[in-house]
This record gives structure tokens, sequence and C-alpha cells, in this order.
């Protein structure tokens, strides 16, 4: 694996992006000697500390490792601008995210099937699954056991998670282990991590291939966008044009590029090379190789409020202390060893009911942090407290991404669209998953690590819940880090991609990432990722047939 720009800029294949399915892609392609993959990485290799110690996750956020993007104006979020951190770097978000392994439900991915094809049925993913896991102690037939992706238990989780867990089962919920395929209740976080650092997909997957004489690895490589021969039927993709160390060469594809940016960066490219809403792209003065209006549209994220009750003694709130820095260093243990979001469960509130949602699945996730993670994660924990918060597992507002200019190096335009559903169901149930996490707050057990106090709201105490509901998800909501679905799969001939993730309207090009997913998990979408760079390998090595092509 080299890190430099090798002489000639070609390959059989050519990955763009080495985050959560772009690095387990080309490690993939790269196990078959007879071919050669080209691996380009905008940001550069994963060296800061930070990037492997997991409580300092939030640390890189607006650094060098991060595109640092903000969303536009939210009109419902009291016009607020939304910060939206992406890993910069080898292991992309792999390398900047909280850990949290949390595969979502069966019949997630039985409503992709239902888009594109049983392929993608919760049933034909299970394999992926087990082959990307090495699950400790698994708990469940469908966890894998001696995958490249370390998925252990926390090793040093804060008594306060334990408290939380104590809250959830007085509350009336269940405590179940964690990844079960359906009727999971409220658990410990199982972490991506090995030993207590943390482990990216650059570590699962990149680091093992790095000696295979056929896979490249370019960092500090900007693609500026897919170049075409239109000499046949169909335009078909020959490679990308790349800026390397200030420099612009073309990278050549003997047989395909592959997109693996991301929700936010793919639909990006796809419009800078011609490809996405006509009308759009002759703003820009783009000419339209293909019309496909929803590159770039059926935006999903998961969307967070949270509540901080202050807390006594024993939070995160003394992890940067010199002591713990030494404990972490000398055996990767103490609260450097923390993802921060240490618990977590799912519920299904009253909205659910009375909106139809489909029976037995919930419509929050509840998510448990000893620590008061306040301003988005980029302010520093002001005191002893925690967060109980509320999260949006299937948001029915739909946002977009589109471009500024037709500049490679500009931002994208990053429009959520939070809370826009014209029924606000999206409002009712977030605010419906405040009052559960206001019911845990008042435990027994959550009151006896608690102070009655509040870091956030500010104030709180002199407020009902129902005020503090309304300015937790109104003034404080962010990101949870999970964009999804704008270049989405389908059957359809409006899906941007086909259930093989070819990109409709041209040859010799995929996408392979986050932004292929038709509906949103409910659950975190690092693993699926990975799991999609895991079928589009078998996909482009012939090892796998998709109905419905």
């Amino acid at each position: 694996m080299s890190l430099r720009a090798p002489a000639a800029l070609e390959a059989d294949h050519i990955v763009v992006g080495a985050g959560s399915a772009g690095a387990a892609l080309a490690a993939r392609l790269s196990e078959n000697p007879a071919v050669s993959v080209l691996l380009l990485e905008a940001g550069g290799p994963d060296k800061a500390l930070e990037l492997h110690v997991p409580a300092a996750f939030s640390k890189l956020f607006r650094g060098e490792y991060d595109w640092n993007y903000d969303t536009v104006p939210q009109p419902a979020l009291e016009g607020r601008t939304v910060f939206w951190p992406r890993g910069k770097t080898l292991g992309g978000s792999s390398s900047l995210n909280a850990m949290m392994w949390i595969r979502g439900f069966a019949a997630d991915y039985d409503e992709w099937a239902d888009a594109a094809g049983p392929a993608w049925s919760w049933q034909s993913l299970v394999p992926y699954f087990r082959r990307v896991e090495r699950t400790e102690g698994a708990a469940h037939e469908t966890q894998g056991t001696d995958g490249p992706q370390s998925v252990e238990h926390q090793r040093d989780p804060r008594p306060h998670t334990a408290a939380f867990l104590a809250a959830a089962r007085e509350a009336g919920h269940p405590v179940t282990a964690a990844n079960l395929p359906e009727g999971q209740g409220f658990s410990q976080t199982m972490v991506s991590q090995r030993r207590g650092a943390r482990a990216s997909t650059a570590d699962a997957y990149l680091r093992p291939a790095a000696k295979r004489p056929n896979l490249r690895v370019v960092t500090n490589a900007l693609v500026r966008r897919v170049t075409f021969d239109g000499s046949g039927e169909r335009p078909r993709a020959t490679g990308v044009y790349v800026e390397v160390d200030g420099v612009t060469r073309h990278a050549v594809a003997h047989r395909e590029v592959i997109l693996a940016g991301g929700a936010v960066n793919t639909p990006q490219l796809l419009m800078l090379s011609g490809i996405g809403p006509s009308e759009h792209l002759a703003e820009h003065g783009i000419p339209t190789l293909v019309d496909a209006p929803e590159v770039g549209a059926n935006l999903q994220d998961h969307l967070v409020a949270g509540l901080a009750p202050a807390a006594r003694e024993g939070t995160l709130y003394g992890a940067e202390k010199v002591g713990q820095l030494a404990r972490y260093l000398t055996s990767r243990r103490g609260m450097l060893s923390s993802n921060v979001a240490e618990a977590y469960g799912f519920v299904r509130t009253e909205v659910a009911d009375r909106t139809g949602a489909p029976a037995g699945l919930p419509d929050i996730e509840i998510i448990f942090a000893s620590a008061p993670y306040v301003g988005e994660g980029l302010a520093p924990l002001p005191a002893e407290g925690l967060t109980v918060g509320a999260i949006l597992l299937r948001p029915r507002s739909r946002g977009t991404i589109r471009l500024a200019s037709p500049d490679p190096a500009a931002k994208a335009v990053i429009d959520p669209g939070y809370l826009t559903d014209p029924d606000g169901v999206d409002a009712q149930t977030i605010l419906a998953g405040l009052a559960a996490c206001e019911r845990l707050i008042d435990t027994e057990a959550l009151r006896a690590v608690t102070t009655g106090g509040w870091v956030q709201p500010e104030g709180g105490e002199r407020m009902t819940p129902a005020e503090r509901a309304e300015l937790s998800l109104r003034r404080y909501s962010h990101t949870l880090y999970h964009p999804v679905g704008t270049a989405r799969m389908g059957t359809d001939a409006a899906a941007p991609v086909d259930p093989e993730l070819r990109v409709r309207g041209v040859e010799g090009l995929r996408v392979a990432d986050a932004s292929v997913m038709p509906t949103i998990i409910r659950g975190h979408t690092n693993a699926p990722a990975i799991v999609i760079g895991e079928v589009a390998a078998d996909l482009i090595g012939g090892r796998v047939a998709v109905a419905g092509r």
C-alpha cells in the first residue's frame, strides 16, 4: 500500500474515497491478485493520536481530518445552521465517529429489498454482517466472530451508564444484548474498538492489505470529476481527474470507477461529472451527461435532541486530567477509552401508533452519554453532567445536496430539511421521545447520580418538562452524523443507482456508500456502510447476482 502518488495513475478499478465503504471495497477487490486497485482519498493519512483515542473524537471536529460542513439555516431549528463533521482521512467517518456499532433491525433491510430487490434483504445481508464482524462475546447467531472489523464491549464504562440501564429497567424497558435482529431494548453500546483503541476501516481493512502489490492508496487526492468515453451507445467511465500535490492528473480505470465518498461528496461528484438534475447543472454551466433528477435528493439524517442534567462526580468531565491520559497510554483503560455514548435503547412512542407506523418497530432511539454533550460537540464539557437524548429514527422530512459552484473544492450546499414534513410528525415524534427521556431522568436510579440541576437547557429546573423539550429540540438539536440516500438504489427507473450499484445512464460507474441507502435504518450507519462495500466487491467480482437488474 503506497501513500504517495504512483508514477502511473491507472488501475483496473478506481475507488474514490477511503471511508467505511471505500476501504472495505478496495481491500476486498485487491484480494484478487489478477486485478489492480487504485484508492483515492482526499484527506491525509490517519496519523493523529486523537484519531485513535476513543474519547477524543470531538477534538477532531473542524480540524484537518474533517470536511467541516455546515447546513444551510434550518427554519424549524430557530434558523440555525447545523455542523456536519465528516471524516477526511483514511477510514473516513469511521475514523471520526463515536464508534457505536448498532446495526438496526431486520425490517430496515427488508425495506431496502422492497426498493432494490431481494439481494438487499436482511436474510441476504446476514452473511455479509458475519463476514465483516469480529464480535467479542457474540450474543446471536447473526453476529460474526472472525471478520476484520473488531466489535468489542467497552473496557471501562462509567458507573453512570449502569445507573442509566437500571433506570431503563425501572421505567419498564427491556435491557437486552446489543444488535439483535429484532426485539432490541436498551443496551450498553458495543464499540468498533480493539483493546481500547478505535478500530476504523483503515485499521480493519487497509493495513492488513498494505503489502499487496496490486493495491495503491493515494492520499491528499481530490477527485475533480469522472471522465467518460462517449463513443459507444452509452457513455463509459474511463477514469477521473484528480488533483494530487496541486497537480491535476488523469487517473485511468481499465474496468470501473466506484464512488465511495458518502452522502455529501458522492452526489456532488456525480453532478460535477454531468450526472444530476439538468436544470441545476445548467445553473453552474455543467453540460448534462445524464439527466438524473434524484441525484442529491432523498437526503435523510438522524436528528438528535438531548437533555443534560447535572450529575455527581465521576462523569467524563474529568477525562482530560493527566492521570487519565497516563492510564490510557499505559493500559488503554480509563475515561479516554470511552466512546462517550455508552448506552442506548429503542422505544416506540404513541405518535407511531397514531400515525400507523409499522407495528412492533421503534420510532425513537434514546442515547446516553456520561457527559453533557453540548454545543454540537464543539464546546468543552462545562461541568459534571449526563446526556439523555432522543433520536428521530425514521424522519419523514427529506433534504437535498446541491452544488454551490462548479469548483470541486467548493463545499456542497447541504439542506437536510429538518422537521419540514407537512404533517409535523417528525417534531411530534422527537418531542414524545424527549418525554421518554424525562421519565428516565426522573427514575430513582438516575436521581441517585444527578443533582437536580441542569447543564442544558440552562435553568432547566425552572422550566416544565414540555418547555425543556421544546427548547432542546429547537435550539440545541443537531445531527447524529448519519446522512444517507442521496444516490438511492432501486429497481425503478428514477433511482440514480440500480440494484447492482451501477449508475443509470452510463457504463463502468458504480456507487458504494451510504448514499445508496433507499431509507435510513433504525440504527447507526457505519456498520451497513461497510456491508455495502463488501457487497459491492462481490458484485464487481461476479460472486453474487442481484435479481431485478
